[in-house]
């Protein structure tokens, strides 16, 4: 049979998911992919698929020996065209379990456009196949329903994000790839520049200072989805590059970044979900969220709460919680509901783990048959048991593990023992959404490696209007104007109130131990645009892949990007990061180490 290729004549006239929307007996054309094949002793059947779905393909002896011999020689993947007709299927033989299963297409003729080799895994299976291996063949893997779905929710919520924000008066506006490394936060990815031997250009691991330059220059309301770029240790909602819907506004306050936001959220979800979700959200400080839930990101799922016990224990003979509190420290407690069917040897785990987190020690309480139990009860009094039970609202069957430290600590201890119980005792209220804003981060942050403050968020975050004056007597102290938007204990974004006024500017910058030589030497330019009319200005930026991740039901924002990294920050499919060739080395004044690595001609650069 003389070869034949794809032309016009072969080009589909409808896809394979949507045939039941065509006339029955007319002619159709499909492309697609064959995934499912069956031959019942002289009746080929196959599933033909393409990102809409798939239809059942017919092919029997009417169409001629040599097309009905081929037929029986397809394989799942091979690449078809085929021309035939949709019929009804026959009676018994409808597939309640396809969109398409009430009718079927036989084939008249039909060509193979493109073979497979011998798949590395079987897309129907894929979910249980080791996730490198779907990594390295991600192009077998994107023909998943699950991976197209995940992908095409992401295209919607894109949409959805330009077409608001054009409609608030925002402007798109594309900020550099390639700028200058300011090294206050995560590490930077370097490009080395060609025509300027021995310097670097960084990847942005946010637009932030673009953005507020263009406030200063007159936009008012900016945004853009933008690719960012942050050299860290990953985890299931990081990736070395990442994507992030930014904006920034003008003559604004947090009310008018939060309303937006608010308004933003609840049209994605009605128009990507159908889902109705109320507002205002509820908003905590960074200090209830802490003392409450022990995370600056509350998952708002899990009913139980940290409870406070130093009234409780304010007069306690018990030295390990007197010895705590007069030092200024805190005496919480963690009520589990059913935890009292944890066993000796669990209580032990639970209590190992708390150690791992940074606890001294965990003292755990049962209330079994009426009574309080647990090894510290010897030690307190009649009115601390009864405090104690009527505080933590203990009930009969329920546990409490008790925690005393630093505040810090404790908070931090009994917050991830809380997401631990909750996974354990079933805790979570699956099917919510639920949504909060946490305000008033500290500023600064002390950092024992350098023994200096540093930015909780970044250096141009304002800091509360009475907090001002702290800046040089009490820099932990400092509240900021910051605020961050949580789903579900997952942080979606996060934002503050800029610095505008290049005086207050200079004192963070004094704070963080900064020079005015250093200073000048890193942010320059926007110190020297600072003086020259800044608006009051704010703005937030939302992790868009754990946006996705999280409308599309996913644990990790692999599944909602094409192509992302592995944990090692690398592309098995296509082999990145790899070493190069000399001469591309040579033209960038980098000499490669012995040892294999790499070695840069500083040049005279800084």
């Amino acid at each position: 049979m003389e070869k034949r290729f794809f032309d016009s004549e072969w080009r589909r006239t409808d896809y394979c998911g949507n045939i039941a929307l065509a006339d029955m007996d007319s002619p159709v054309v499909l492309n697609g992919w064959v995934r499912k094949r069956r031959d019942l002793g002289g009746i080929v059947f196959i599933e033909l698929w393409d990102h809409t779905g798939v239809s059942q393909v017919v092919f029997n002896p009417d169409m001629g020996d040599d097309l009905y011999e081929k037929a029986g020689e397809l394989r799942s993947e091979f690449v078809l065209a085929v021309k035939g007709f949709i019929r009804p299927r026959p009676e018994g033989t409808v597939n309640p379990a396809m969109e398409t299963g009430e009718w079927e297409v036989v084939a008249e003729d039909f060509i193979l456009l493109s073979p497979a080799a011998p798949l590395p895994f079987d897309i129907a299976e894929a979910d249980r196949v080791d996730e490198n291996l779907r990594l390295r063949s991600r192009y077998l893997d994107l023909r998943r329903p699950g991976m197209q779905r995940n992908l095409r929710i992401r295209s919607d919520v894109g949409a959805f994000t330009r077409n608001f924000l054009a409609a608030e008066g925002f402007t798109e506006v594309e900020t550099p790839m390639l700028t200058k490394s300011t090294p206050e936060g995560a590490r930077d990815f370097l490009v080395p520049s060609r025509l300027a031997p021995g310097r670097f250009f960084a990847l942005p691991q946010s637009p932030q200072i673009f953005k507020q330059i263009l406030m200063i220059g007159g936009f008012d309301r900016y945004y853009q989805i933008v690719r960012c770029f942050r050299d860290e240790d990953l985890r299931a909602d990081r990736q070395p590059e990442f994507t992030q819907v930014d904006m920034e506004m003008s003559f604004i306050t947090e009310e008018d970044i939060i309303s937006l936001m608010e308004r933003y959220i609840q049209g994605l979800f009605r128009t990507v979900l159908g889902e109705e979700i109320p507002v205002p959200f509820p908003r905590i400080t960074y200090r209830e969220a802490m003392d409450r839930f022990g995370s600056d990101r509350p998952d708002l799922r899990i009913p139980v709460e940290i409870t406070g016990l130093e009234d409780v224990f304010a007069e306690t003979d018990f030295r390990a919680f007197s010895g705590v509190l007069q030092k200024g420290g805190a005496v919480r407690g963690l009520p589990v509901p059913g935890g009292a069917s944890l066993s000796r040897k669990d209580l032990a785990d639970i209590e190992a783990r708390a150690k791992e987190l940074g606890a001294a020690a965990l003292a755990p309480f049962q209330v079994k048959n009426g009574e309080l139990k647990g090894p510290v009860v010897k030690f307190l009094s009649e009115t601390e048991h009864a405090a104690l039970m009527t505080k933590a609202e203990l009930n009969e069957g329920d546990a409490l593990f008790v925690m005393a430290d630093e505040r810090d600590t404790v908070c931090s201890v009994l917050g991830q023992l809380r997401l631990d119980m909750a996974a354990r005792f079933n805790q979570v209220r699956e099917g919510l959404w639920s949504f909060l804003w946490v305000t008033e981060f500290p500023l600064l942050e002390w950092d024992d490696e350098d023994s200096r403050w540093v930015a909780v968020h970044h250096p141009f975050t304002a800091p509360m209007t009475e907090d001002i004056s702290l800046l040089a007597s009490d820099p932990g102290a400092v509240r900021s104007r910051a605020y961050d938007i949580v789903l579900n204990g997952t942080e979606l974004g996060g934002g503050s109130i800029r610095i505008h006024d290049p005086a207050v500017q200079m004192k963070l910058f004094e704070a963080l131990s900064f020079t005015r030589e250093k200073a000048s030497r890193r942010f320059g330019f926007l110190l020297d645009a600072l003086s020259l009319g800044t608006p009051p200005h704010g703005g937030i930026a939302l992790g868009f892949d754990r946006l996705v991740m999280l409308l599309c039901g996913r644990k990790s924002i692999r599944d909602v990007i094409a192509f992302p990294k592995t944990q090692k920050a690398q592309c098995i499919m296509s082999g990145a990061p790899s070493f190069v060739d000399d001469s591309q080395l040579d033209e960038l004044h980098i000499a490669r180490r012995s040892d294999g690595k790499e070695q840069c001609d500083t040049g005279d650069g800084e």
